[in-house]
C-alpha cells in the first residue's frame, strides 16, 4: 500500500501540494493526471526518493522493488539486447558473482557459493532471459538485427525505447512510467498495453493518451487545487465523475449563496432593533461560521478551429506506379542509388477524404506522407498535383524545425509579411500565446507550446489538404482534445498518422495500411487492426497483409489501390498446380527442421530432468559435509555443464523455430 499523509511540496515559490492525502492499494493500476506544471513528475521524484516533501510522509513497503524509465541513455558500444537485459540488476549482479567464483581457485567454500549462485540464477529466470529480452524488444519495434547493434547507433527516441525496455525487464513491485508512449508508434503502444495489463505489481502512469489510460488503469489520481483526488475506474469514468462533481458543487454553492443572502437580509433588517438584537447576533455568528464553498473549477478549456480552406481541385493528387523511398548519396552528395520503402503506389486523393494511415513501425508511413507532401521526390513513377492544391504538413519532428531563437510572432510574420502585427497577435492569442509570450524566443517553451505554435502556423495558411505525421507528440490531454475537435470540423481533406486512437476514431472515415512495401485499403476499424497486429507482427514476427472483410473489388472508385482484373479459368488451374507444388516444396524443407526440433526438445527434456535432480541433491545439507567434498565438486560441475548445454539447445531451438516460421510466412 502507498500512503500520502498530509503531504506538502513547494518548488521554488510555487506550491504544488498542500496537506494532500492519498491511499493506493497493491496491484492498482493508476493514471496520474493534472495540468502541465501541477506536480506529476515531482510526485514521481518523491516516490523515487529523489525529492523530499516539505511536510508530511509518503509510505510504502520497504521491501518493494521499484522500476522506472531512466531519462538519459549513454552512447554505449554495448548491444541493444544486452543493454535491455541490464535492467534486471539482480540478474546481472548474480552473473558477475558467478564469473568471479569461476575465475577463483576451486575450494569447498567456493563450490558451495557457486551452488548458491546457480540456485539464485534459476530463481531469477536467468536461462530464459535472452528470449524474454528479444520478445520485449520485438514488441517495442526493434528487429533481431537491431538488437545486436550498439546503443550509440540509435537516435534519441529509440534510446528512450531501450530505457523503457530496461524498466520492463526489471522485476518490480512498483512500476513508474512517465509518458511511456511519447516515442512509440501505434503498434508498440498496443503491445505495451497488453504487457501492462498483465503486469502483476502496482503501476503508476503519467500519460496524455486517453485511450491508453482507458485500456490500462483502474484508478485515476487527479492533481487539482494542490490536492490528490482519487477516482475509481478508467479515464473516461474519471471524466464522468468529474463532470457530475462539478454539477453537484455548483448546486451546493448556489444553495449556500441563497442561505447567506437570507441571513444577511435578516441581519440588515433587524440588527438595529432592540427586540430582535439577540436573533440578529445569533445570525451573525451563524454567518461567520459558515464555511464558504469554493467552486469546483474545470481547467480553462483551450480550443481552436481551422479556417475555411482554399478552393481545392478534384482529385487533389494522383500517384501512378510510384516507388517511394530515399536516394543514396556518396560522400560528395551525388546520388549513387536508392532505397525503396513503398513500391508501386497507385493512389488518388479525392476532396473530402479523411484517411488514417496504419502500419507497423518502419513500414513506410512517414515516407509516404513525405512523398505526398513533396518533401521526397518519387524514385520512379509520376505524382501529379491538382492546380490550387495547398498542403498543410505537420512532420513528425516539426517542433525541431522551428527557429528556437525567434518568437511566435516572428514565425507567423515570416509567412504573413503583409499582415498587420495586431492581427497576427490576435491570432496567436487564440493559441494561448498572450502578452509578452508572443514576442519571446521559443527556446524555453515546453514541447507542447512549440507543437501548438507549429499547428498555429499551419492553420493560418488555410490548407485544403492536411498531412499530419504524429501531431499529438508533446501535447497534453487538453490540447489533444482541442486538436481532435478542430480536425473533426475541418472542411478539407485529411491524411493522418497517429498513435492516438481517440484522435483517429474521431477524425478519420477510412484506413489505409502500409505493409510488405505496399499500400492497400484496410477494411476494418482500429479494433480489427489490433487483432491483426497480434496475429501477425506481434504474434509471428512477420508482416502479413490483413484479409479484408469485404472483397477488394467493392472498394470505392477513389480507393488508393486499383483492383486486379479477374483471372481466366485456365490461369486459375495453373495457379492451383503451382500452389500445390509450392506446398510440397515447403513441406520437404520443413520436415528435416521439424525432425531436428523434436530431437532438440527431447534432449532439453532430459537435461532439465537431470538438472532438476542435481538441484535437489544440492539442496541436501549433507552434501556439504567435509567427507563429500569430491561429490560436491562433481555435482557443481555437472550443474554448470547442464546450464551450458541447455543454453546451447535453447538457442538452437529458437533458430529452428525462426526458420520454420520463415517457411510458413
Amino acid at each position: 500500500m502507498i500512503r500520502f499523509l498530509n503531504v506538502s511540496l513547494m518548488r521554488g515559490t510555487k506550491p504544488l501540494l498542500e496537506n494532500a492525502d492519498l491511499t493506493l492499494n497493491p496491484g492498482d493500476k493508476i493514471g496520474l493526471i493534472g495540468a502541465n506544471g501541477a506536480g506529476k513528475s515531482s510526485l514521481f521524484a518523491m516516490l523515487r526518493n529523489e525529492l523530499h516533501a516539505d511536510q508530511g510522509e509518503i509510505d510504502f513497503p520497504a521491501r518493494w522493488r521499484m522500476a522506472y524509465v531512466a531519462q538519459e541513455t549513454p552512447a554505449l558500444d554495448r548491444p541493444a539486447l544486452e543493454y535491455a537485459i541490464d535492467g534486471d540488476v539482480t540478474l546481472r549482479r548474480l552473473q558477475a558473482e558467478l564469473e568471479e567464483l569461476e575465475a577463483a581457485e576451486h575450494t569447498e567454500e567456493n563450490g558451495i557459493a557457486m551452488g548458491n549462485v546457480h540456485g539464485a540464477l534459476m530463481d531469477a529466470d536467468a536461462y530464459t532471459v535472452q528470449s524474454r529480452g528479444e520478445q520485449l524488444l520485438l514488441g517495442l519495434g526493434f528487429t533481431l538485427d537491431q538488437m545486436q547493434q550498439p546503443v550509440a547507433s540509435f537516435s534519441g527516441g529509440w534510446r528512450m525505447r531501450l530505457n523503457l525496455a530496461q524498466a520492463l525487464m526489471c522485476p518490480s513491485d512498483l512500476l513508474l512510467l512517465d509518458e511511456p508512449t511519447n516515442h512509440l508508434d501505434l503498434d508498440a503502444i498496443i503491445w505495451l498495453e497488453d504487457w501492462l495489463k498483465r503486469y502483476p505489481g502496482t503501476l503508476v502512469i503519467i500519460s496524455h493518451d486517453r485511450d491508453f489510460l482507458d485500456e490500462i488503469v483502474n484508478v485515476v489520481v487527479h492533481i487539482d487545487e494542490r490536492k490528490l483526488k482519487r477516482y475509481s475506474g478508467n479515464y473516461s469514468s474519471f471524466e464522468r465523475q468529474r463532470a457530475a462533481a462539478m454539477v453537484l458543487a455548483a448546486s451546493a454553492m448556489e444553495k449556500q449563496q441563497r442561505a447567506r443572502a437570507h441571513l444577511e437580509s435578516f441581519i440588515d433588517r433587524f440588527k438595529a432593533k432592540a427586540s430582535k438584537a439577540r436573533q440578529a447576533q445569533s445570525r451573525m455568528k451563524q454567518l461567520a461560521k459558515m464555511e464558504e464553498l469554493a467552486p469546483l473549477r474545470a481547467a480553462a478549456e483551450f480550443s481552436f478551429e481551422f479556417r475555411e480552406p482554399l478552393a481545392a481541385p478534384n482529385p487533389l493528387l494522383v500517384m501512378e506506379k510510384v516507388d517511394a523511398g530515399y536516394p543514396i548519396l556518396d560522400s560528395h552528395g551525388d546520388k549513387v542509388g536508392a532505397k525503396t520503402i513503398v513500391n508501386h503506389i497507385d493512389f488518388s486523393l479525392q476532396i473530402g477524404q479523411r484517411i488514417g494511415l496504419l502500419g507497423v513501425n518502419g513500414a513506410g508511413k512517414s515516407t509516404l506522407i513525405k512523398t505526398i507532401a513533396g518533401e521526397l521526390a518519387p524514385l520512379t513513377g509520376e505524382s501529379t498535383l491538382g492546380k490550387g492544391l495547398s498542403i498543410g504538413y505537420f512532420a513528425q519532428h516539426q517542433v525541431e524545425m522551428l527557429r528556437h531563437d525567434e518568437s511566435p510572432l516572428w514565425h507567423l510574420a515570416k509567412i504573413a509579411p503583409t499582415v498587420r502585427e495586431q492581427e497576427l497577435r490576435n491570432f496567436l492569442g487564440g493559441f494561448n500565446f498572450p502578452g509578452t509570450m508572443v514576442t519571446s524566443p521559443i527556446r524555453p517553451f515546453s514541447g507542447g507550446e512549440k507543437a501548438r505554435l507549429a499547428l498555429a502556423l499551419i492553420v493560418w495558411q488555410r490548407p485544403n489538404l492536411l498531412l499530419l505525421d504524429e501531431p499529438t507528440n508533446h501535447l497534453d490531454l487538453e490540447t489533444r482534445e482541442a486538436l481532435t475537435m478542430a480536425l473533426a470540423q475541418f472542411e478539407g481533406t485529411l491524411v493522418v498518422v497517429s498513435h492516438d486512437r481517440h484522435l483517429l476514431r474521431a477524425t478519420t472515415d477510412e484506413f489505409i495500411i502500409v505493409a510488405n512495401g505496399r499500400l492497400q485499403p484496410f477494411d476494418g476499424d482500429l479494433d480489427d487492426y489490433k487483432d491483426w497486429l497480434f496475429k501477425t507482427k506481434l504474434g509471428k514476427g512477420t508482416d502479413v497483409l490483413p484479409i479484408p472483410k469485404a472483397a477488394a473489388a467493392a472498394a470505392p472508385v477513389a480507393a488508393p489501390v486499383v483492383a486486379a482484373p479477374p483471372v481466366p479459368p485456365a490461369e486459375r488451374k495453373e495457379q492451383k498446380r503451382l500452389d500445390a507444388e509450392e506446398r510440397q516444396r515447403v513441406a520437404a524443407l520443413k520436415k528435416p527442421l521439424e525432425n531436428r526440433l523434436k530431437r532438440v526438445e527431447e534432449q532439453m527434456a532430459k537435461l532439465n530432468a537431470k538438472k532438476a535432480d542435481i538441484d535437489a541433491r544440492l539442496l541436501d545439507p549433507t552434501i556439504y559435509d567435509a567427507d563429500k567434498k569430491d561429490a560436491l565438486k562433481t555435482l557443481v560441475a555437472d550443474q554448470a555443464f547442464c546450464v551450458r548445454d541447455l543454453g546451447t539447445l535453447e538457442n538452437e531451438w529458437l533458430e529452428l523455430q525462426e526458420q520454420l516460421e520463415g517457411l510458413a510466412a
